[in-house]
């Protein structure tokens, strides 16, 4: 796949020092080289394709400008970090991205020291990127620089504005990069983002006031008290003649651009003129996500992560669906859109992922009635409950990791008051390449401490449906779905809605020696583990439970599992400290039983990259491993 016709320089870049030895002429080729490594390399082993493409020249850049790994970069989120991976040393072995043990999914110290800091939830670079820039003053490295990367929509989260605050008032020498290209995954959407796309300053006016301010400095007439006032002054002035209000400078923050953010060597002038000036500075570039390869320009958020395809023809490779049980989030997309036809109060909320979530059915059906509200999952939350205080029903649909962003807004805007908003957690469990920043591993634990909130997860489609129309039937209050990514196990999945009890499991199938609980469709592999273990070990026989709900728990159920089993094994989808095998130990020892208990699930641990059945069979949780388990070949 690579030539030396293709990589002439590029293979020859192994760290950032050997690409500062390179003229500045010679950043155009690197960065068409390095475009041409990503897409080669996607082509075949899938990734998050269109952002990396589109800050290929910053990246370059940065690395030319800024010692790295001296200097700190952060990256938010991390989509937009390919290109930094392979000019720090992974690119020979780049085709490893996202498999198991290969190259991680998002920047990590524990891989490299370029990676600075831990990503894959937005809005956290300026934040973390500050309390570096803090630290290195503390430390007395007054050289070291330290460098935000925020794009893709994350400048939409609160914490990057909490970080904008924070850095106005705290002395720092920061340097934030805007990348800015109209885009989250879907388009970026809400004031700010077209706030940025409005918004002009003028660099020649910006580098002639930091000469002169350099020049009376130097002379002895400005000083700090004096300088201040004057960027005060200058900062009104310019908003008065330009008839427009820049945020950043408003929050003395100094702002450059925008600037085309393809154009790497005015890119590089530009870095080495501001690297230098003293207090927090914004370097806005205007980007385009998936530049250079023209079908992601066209549809970047498709070409976000595209799976493998042609990189000649642009072409898609994409399975037949024909005959396969449908996406979890499909089942969900469209059984909303039903839902919501039949009732008018109710209404859909996605912080940024309405395709990823399949509420965009219900957004091109019903537009008025679902909200994508941008990377703000706290804010989806609220936003969720004060519609709710007012007779509405949401269906607010996040990921079940970054729902773990929004903890306080449950418990403190949803539960305390008992609101009736319906929380959908997709990929929740193991969800495979993207790693432990994606894992929805925590939500069973999370939830179940939290009061007045109903907790369930559906074994396979039909009861995905019937919980939804469950869910929003009156008085119920606020009530939480967990579901994984990926297929289920029904091709007929559409079934008629029908009202499931309340905190009422189900017996799958009697026993006598030992007894399987189960939350969620992992309860499908424990059958098909039930299934091996009796056909091989015919003494065997093994009841079956699905207990729907973690709260309420059964109780009549799990009093016939205490009185009747003498061993009893939880499997779930999730950490096992504080989750459902927890519960089922907790409610044994309240009422005096005492089974040998086993739990299947996440141990005490963050789990890696890989593929889903990896990572199963890594934490014991596929068939073989609770196969393992009931034949007591732990």
């Amino acid at each position: 796949m690579e030539n030396e016709s293709i990589y002439n320089l590029l293979d020859s870049i192994d760290t950032p020092d050997d690409l500062r030895h390179m003229s500045v002429e010679q950043l155009p080729q690197v960065c068409d080289e390095l475009r041409q490594a990503i897409i080669q390399e996607l082509s075949t082993n899938p990734g998050h394709f269109a952002a990396s493409l589109g800050v290929v020249e910053l990246t370059v850049a940065l690395h030319y400008v800024f010692d790295t790994p001296y200097d700190r970069i952060v990256w938010d989120v991390g989509h937009q970090a390919y290109g930094h991976k392979m000019l720090t040393g992974r690119r020979h072995i780049f085709h490893t991205n996202r498999k198991f043990k290969g190259v991680r999914p998002f920047p990590s110290p524990e891989e490299s020291e370029y990676d600075t800091f831990t990503n894959g939830h937005a809005s956290n670079s300026i934040s973390a990127a500050l309390g570096m820039a803090v630290a290195a003053r503390k430390n007395g490295e007054l050289d070291r620089h330290v460098v935000a990367v925020i794009g893709d929509g994350a400048m939409s989260g609160g914490l990057a504005f909490e970080g904008l605050n924070n850095a106005s008032s705290t002395p720092n020498n920061l340097l934030i990069i805007l990348n800015d290209n109209d885009m989250a995954i879907d388009r970026s959407v809400g004031g700010m983002k077209q706030y940025l796309f409005n918004l002009t300053t003028s660099n020649r006016y910006n580098q002639l006031r930091f000469r002169t301010a350099q020049l009376l400095t130097k002379m002895g007439v400005l000083n700090e008290n004096r300088r201040k006032a004057l960027i005060r002054f200058g900062n009104s002035l310019k908003s008065m003649v330009a008839q427009q209000q820049n945020i950043f400078e408003g929050m003395n923050i100094r702002y450059f651009g925008p600037i085309d953010g393809h154009d790497v060597k005015n890119i590089a002038r530009v870095l080495r003129d501001i690297k230098d000036m003293e207090g927090p500075k914004l370097l806005h570039l205007h980007t385009t996500k998936g530049k250079g390869f023209a079908p992601a320009e066209k549809q970047p958020g498709i070409w976000h992560a595209p799976g493998c395809f042609n990189p000649e023809t642009g072409k898609r490779y994409i399975a037949s669906n024909d005959g396969l049980p449908p996406l979890f989030q499909d089942v969900f997309g469209h059984s909303l859109v039903e839902l919501a036809r039949q009732n008018p109060r109710i209404v859909g909320v996605t912080p940024a992922m309405p395709t990823g979530c399949s509420m965009i059915y219900m957004m091109e059906e019903m537009p008025d009635r679902a909200f994508d509200v941008g990377i703000a999952e706290g804010h989806a939350v609220t936003f969720s409950g004060g519609m709710a205080k007012e007779g509405l029903i949401p269906f607010c649909n996040i990921y079940s990791s970054f729902m773990q962003r929004a903890y306080d807004n449950v418990i403190h805007d949803v539960a305390i008051q008992r609101l009736h908003v319906v929380f959908c957690l997709d990929r929740s469990g193991i969800v495979g390449e993207d790693g432990p920043t994606h894992h929805g591993a925590f939500d069973l634990a999370y939830m179940r401490p939290i009061p007045n909130l109903t907790i369930a997860s559906p074994l396979n489609e039909h009861e995905l449906r019937r919980l939804m129309y469950t869910a929003q039937l009156p008085d119920m209050g606020p009530f939480v779905i967990r579901y994984p990514r990926g297929r289920g196990v029904l091709t007929n999945w559409e079934c008629p809605f029908e009202e499931i009890p309340v905190g009422k499991g189900r017996c799958l199938k009697a026993g006598e020696n030992v007894a399987l609980v189960t939350i969620g469709p992992i309860g499908n592999v424990a059958a098909q583990a039930i299934l091996k273990a009796e056909g091989e070990n015919p003494e065997l026989n093994i009841g079956h439970y699905d207990l729907r709900f973690l709260k309420p728990l059964d109780e009549e159920l799990l009093h016939e599992v205490g009185k009747r089993y003498a061993r009893i094994i939880t499997v779930e989808d999730g950490i096992l400290a504080g989750g459902m095998g927890s519960a089922v130990l907790e409610f044994m020892a309240d009422h005096g039983y005492s089974p040998r208990v086993e739990r299947i699930g996440i141990n005490d641990q963050f789990v890696e990259h890989g593929s889903v059945a990896e990572l199963y069979h890594l934490c014991g949780m596929d068939e073989e491993g609770i196969y393992n388990v009931i034949i007591n070949q732990k």
